[in-house]
């Protein structure tokens, strides 16, 4: 393929509400990147930036937030990372547009994953929005906020202006959503229908602007991937009082103000050494959304919000989550069905095993024995909940599981970020899907089936119409889920009794989980 690119002092040049910025056209987009939507001070709420004079370049991915801890480069094959330089100066954001011109796109605004305390705008190499901007004829941006003690660490009871600290990354993403109220249709887009969309921490921050009154009006829609997690991203409710001025001892300080401008490596430090007392004693630790007047808490305990109830979802996850991660025998692929049983008593107990066996094979008839060590419940027990609370407010959420395979280490269930190259159109950014005995056609056929339905919600609030088989929108006591493998269907409540009757056994599953492991490094 020839590729096609093109910067000049004329093109790619576009107004924005506080000057002219600057990018550039590449293979029929145009690409903004690093375009600063809000500045602010460490600890306090976002404000607009100051206009600024001449052209603005916008070509250079902007800083992210800075991390707690050093990353560390491992398992690159099932998860592609991307390194960046970090500061707290990082409300920026990127843009990929097929034309600068009054069409109204529909806009799908992308938060990152990482819970809120990790991750970035570019921090996964299939976040790239340029084929599903190219492809769905829409207009993507991906956003920076702030992360962990920068974003959400409650300081209201030091004064007023703390008021809402403790979630000061959401207000980042709400500044970044009143910017492109403002400025998106310059860029080709309609302000009226915007998307946001995430996995992980990503999707858990759609949730959080759904429960947030301040961003109300500022998206019509929203796609929630594998960030409907229960307790795993919990609130951060109670005082922060308590976790500050234990940090404030640990580094000699006395006041919040010297927090504010102490040295950031220096203030992780002392939180990652106080934390695990404050978190024995069940006390707030930060790092998670604060319920307050700015934000009500997590739906499934405080009710969703009646000003959200007009808005579509999409919510999901995939059959293996964090549990594809484990490690199995080598030969698990090629047990007897009398050895996968065996497998499945040994790993969970028989008791366990023999209730569950046939319930697993009844929701997922396609699959292995074995393959129950590596379901997800962490992600699809909560979710379950979530869809069914939030149907009883409209006919507008839809369910779906990602079910397909991918041919790595001899092959394995999907895992945790498995299917972000799929929805954005970019399984050829990543290695997985090409692997040794990789269905070539079946995952270019799961790749437009995703992301055609993401692309028809967006444009209009229903993933119907995008070759899937009919697939109606849940409601209470039927949550219709689009399965996304071989043979894409649509099923009324298929795991649900798997679901209820492995809450009853999870105490001792995972009591005998520790055991195996004690046993294994004894």
């Amino acid at each position: 393929m020839k590729h096609q690119f093109r910067r000049n002092g004329e093109n790619a040049v576009v107004r924005t509400d506080k000057g002219l910025v600057r990018g550039y056209e590449y293979d029929g987009l145009v690409l903004f990147k690093g375009i600063p939507y809000a500045q602010a001070k460490r600890f306090h709420a976002p404000e607009e930036t100051a206009p600024w004079e001449g052209v603005l370049d916008a070509c250079s991915y902007g800083y992210v937030c800075p991390l707690m801890t050093n990353d560390q480069p491992r398992g690159e094959l099932y998860v592609p990372h991307r390194f960046w330089p970090m500061d707290e100066n990082c409300q920026n954001l990127n843009i990929w547009t097929p034309g600068l011109d009054d069409e109204k796109r529909p806009v799908l605004v992308w938060l990152h994953g990482g819970g809120y305390s990790a991750g970035s705008a570019i921090e996964h190499i299939a976040y790239d929005g340029a084929n599903m901007s190219r492809e769905g004829n829409a207009v993507v941006v991906s956003i920076n906020h702030r992360l962990n003690l920068l974003g959400y660490f409650d300081l209201s009871d030091f004064g007023e202006e703390y008021e809402n600290s403790g979630n000061a990354g959401g207000d980042d993403i709400i500044a970044a959503l009143r910017w492109i109220r403002k400025n998106i249709a310059a860029f080709g887009g309609d302000p009226e229908n915007v998307t946001v969309f995430g996995q992980s921490g990503g999707g858990a921050k759609v949730t959080t602007l759904l429960q947030s009154p301040e961003a109300d009006g500022l998206f019509a829609k929203g796609i929630i991937m594998s960030g409907v997690i229960g307790p795993v991203l919990a609130d951060a409710a109670g005082s922060g009082k308590e976790m500050a001025e234990a940090i404030l001892a640990e580094m000699g300080l006395t006041t919040i103000r010297e927090l504010e401008t102490a040295d950031y490596a220096a203030m992780a430090r002392a939180y990652l050494k106080i934390r695990p007392k404050l978190a024995a004693e069940g006390k707030y630790t930060g790092c998670c959304p604060h319920p307050n007047a700015h934000y009500v808490g997590e739906p499934v305990t405080h009710g969703f919000r009646k000003e959200s109830s007009g808005i579509p979802l999409m919510i999901g996850s995939v059959f293996g989550e964090f549990t594809s991660f484990q490690p199995m025998p080598g030969e698990w692929k090629t047990m007897s069905e009398a050895q996968q049983r065996g497998a499945v008593t040994a790993a969970w107990g028989g008791e366990a095993a023999e209730a569950l066996i046939p319930l697993f094979l009844e929701a997922y008839p396609e699959r292995r024995i074995t393959d129950l060590l590596k379901l997800d419940y962490i992600f699809r027990m909560p979710e379950i909940r979530y869809i069914a609370e939030r149907s009883k407010l409209n006919e507008k959420t839809w369910s779906y599981l990602f079910n397909m395979d991918q041919p790595i280490d001899g092959g394995n269930t999907p895992w945790h970020c498995s299917d972000i190259p799929y929805v954005f159109r970019n399984i050829d950014l990543v290695e997985y899907p090409h692997g040794d005995g990789a269905d070539e056609g079946l995952a270019e056929r799961i790749q437009e089936e995703a992301f055609r339905a993401v692309i028809s919600f967006a444009a209009k609030g229903d993933p119907n119409g995008a070759g899937l088989p009919e697939w109606k929108a849940s409601e209470p006591g039927k949550e219709r889920t689009l399965i996304l493998d071989g043979k894409t269907r649509v099923q009324e409540n298929h795991d649900h009794r798997l679901m209820d009757a492995l809450a009853g056994y999870l105490e001792a599953i995972e009591e005998r989980a520790r055991q195996n492991r004690g046993n294994i490094q004894h």
